[in-house]
């Protein structure tokens, strides 16, 4: 017979929000390595916050929370607010009860801001490497660094002379039109109004300018997993740089190697990383206007061979910010807040992939 159409709900209730989560959601062993990270950082989270006064946002709650935002790729802090008022799941996951009140979208952003002060998102990154350590998922000598272009979230209008000898738009309306054909622009003599860490920059030849800013990433060759990310402003020389800086981080004097493509490829970082105690396993960029530096002493080992496929695994990574967490164009504005943006979104895709690993998961969740 056909049932009706009716709802009636009662009056009581025992579930629990634990009862709605499937007992194989992926969320599941995702929470636990997040939760045994938090629980590291207890003693960071009571620095944060004064000792009386009125009940903050938790930073647990707030970290879990941001997580979500960049697991399911939710635009803005309003729509994650919005989303975690109506959805179980997303509130079982950062931790309120089904009566608990969601916070207010700017009560969420002003303290978001306050992990950014205490450098919460890079301390929650070390923590979590630390648990794939443990586990013995991260190699110690072999690693793999590329880069790539975050957009900044300004347009070429707002890319003016710094000393505002320009006029500004003629024509009426918010997106008036603006000719600068002819005219040389360039980082020296021009800033962004609307975002002025962003640099105006090109990949290659064949691509236009745009502004930007550069994300970049150091490997580990074991399992995959990001060691180190850092966002540093565009230039031609910034990828080489910020590469040798996250080696220097790499702890112990052990000998180590670095598989990276032909942008690396120039002298002055073959020697650099020689000087470290680093194999520089850099593709060679040989054309018919020069040579490379890498020669016959590293390039017959078959190790070489091995660090040139293994590198491009973080193509992975990089593609996976850019789908699902936003990175392609990032809606921050300044370095600092672009950098924790894509702290955060290369330590959620280590979550991900640490949660697939099942020595890498917690056996009890905290």
């Amino acid at each position: 017979m056909r049932g009706g159409d009716g709802m009636q709900e009662a009056l009581f209730t025992v579930a629990k929000l634990e009862d709605f989560v499937p007992a194989d959601h992926p969320l599941r062993p995702i929470r636990m390595i997040v939760n045994t990270a938090l629980t590291e950082l207890n003693d960071l989270f009571n620095e944060m916050y004064a000792g009386t006064g009125r009940a903050s946002v938790a930073p647990e709650k707030l970290m879990r929370a941001l997580l979500l935002q960049v697991f399911y790729s939710i635009r803005s802090e309003r729509q994650l607010m919005e989303q975690i008022r109506y959805n179980l799941l997303f509130r079982w996951f950062v931790g309120l009860a089904i009566d608990d009140s969601v916070w207010d979208h700017s009560v969420f952003s002003k303290n978001r801001d306050r992990l950014l002060e205490h450098d919460a998102v890079g301390k929650f990154f070390t923590q979590v490497m630390a648990q794939a350590d443990k586990k013995n998922l991260l190699s110690k000598e072999h690693f793999s660094v590329d880069g790539t272009l975050v957009q900044a979230w300004a347009s070429h209008k707002s890319f003016r002379p710094k000393d505002g000898s320009d006029d500004p738009p003629s024509g009426a309306g918010r997106n008036s039109q603006a000719d600068w054909k002819k005219q040389r622009r360039s980082n020296d003599t021009h800033e962004s109004t609307t975002d002025p860490d962003a640099r105006l920059f090109r990949k290659s030849n064949q691509t236009g300018a745009m502004l930007c800013y550069q994300g970049h990433v150091l490997m580990e060759n074991r399992t995959g997993l990001v060691v180190s990310a850092v966002v540093t402003h565009a230039d031609g020389k910034a990828e080489r740089q910020a590469a040798l800086a996250m080696l220097d981080a790499v702890p112990g004097k052990q000998p180590k190697t670095v598989g990276a493509d032909k942008a690396y490829d120039t002298a002055d970082f073959i020697a650099d990383c020689r000087a470290r105690g680093v194999t520089p396993h850099v593709a060679m960029n040989e054309t018919e206007y020069r040579g490379s530096a890498i020669d016959g002493r590293t390039a017959r080992h078959d190790g070489y061979r091995v660090s040139q496929v293994i590198r491009k695994r973080i193509e992975e990574h990089f593609g996976w910010g850019k789908t699902v967490g936003r990175v392609r164009q990032t809606v921050y504005r300044g370095i600092h807040r672009v950098d924790q943006h894509f702290k955060l979104t290369m330590l959620a895709s280590n979550i991900v992939r640490m949660s697939r690993i099942p020595c890498a998961v917690p056996a009890v969740a905290t």
